[in-house]
């Protein structure tokens, strides 16, 4: 999962991440407060609160898009179908806010009318973020190998943290 963090990055040990928390939001819009709300407690848990303003915009674009790109609200969904699930994983020199989604459908910035009330969300993921990107969501252990299909995607959005002096 973490393959595409490293274009044109110095190299990440997967086993050095400090810190890992995973969130699952349920289907419905008012899950962006909770999804800011736990960025706000593990931000603070890992001493990074000062960083918690860009990285709580780019957690509620990254959110609000999984809602309402990936779930349609006017799309039949299977039971099993799996939740909008947030993840935020950090290391000594970055933090990733990364967003599992069940769409197979990547995300497409567009160009918004000056006077359109939304359409900006990935413009403002590239701006306050250092870079960002997605790619299909690999299987969970958890889930059924068998199926050989993609299980929907990941968007992530990568913030460069100063090093420790």
């Amino acid at each position: 999962m973490l393959e595409p963090l490293r274009q044109g990055l110095p190299p990440i040990d997967p086993s050095a991440v400090s810190g890992s928390a995973t969130c699952t939001l349920p289907a419905r819009y008012e899950a962006v407060g909770g999804a800011r709300q736990f960025t706000r407690s593990t931000l603070n848990g890992w001493g990074l609160g000062e960083r918690f303003d860009d990285v709580a915009l780019v957690v509620s674009e990254l959110v609000t898009n999984a809602l309402r790109h990936a779930l349609p609200a006017d799309t039949p969904r299977e039971p099993q179908d799996p939740p909008v699930r947030l993840h935020l994983m950090r290391w000594t020199s970055r933090l990733v806010c990364a967003v599992r989604d069940p769409s197979r459908t990547g995300p497409v910035a567009s160009a918004a009318a000056d006077s359109a009330e939304s359409g900006r969300g990935l413009f403002l993921v590239e701006s306050f973020s250092d870079c960002w990107g997605w790619h299909p969501s690999p299987v969970l252990s958890t889930e059924n190998l068998s199926s050989a299909a993609p299980r929907g995607k990941v968007v992530w959005a990568l913030f460069r943290l100063s090093d420790p002096m």
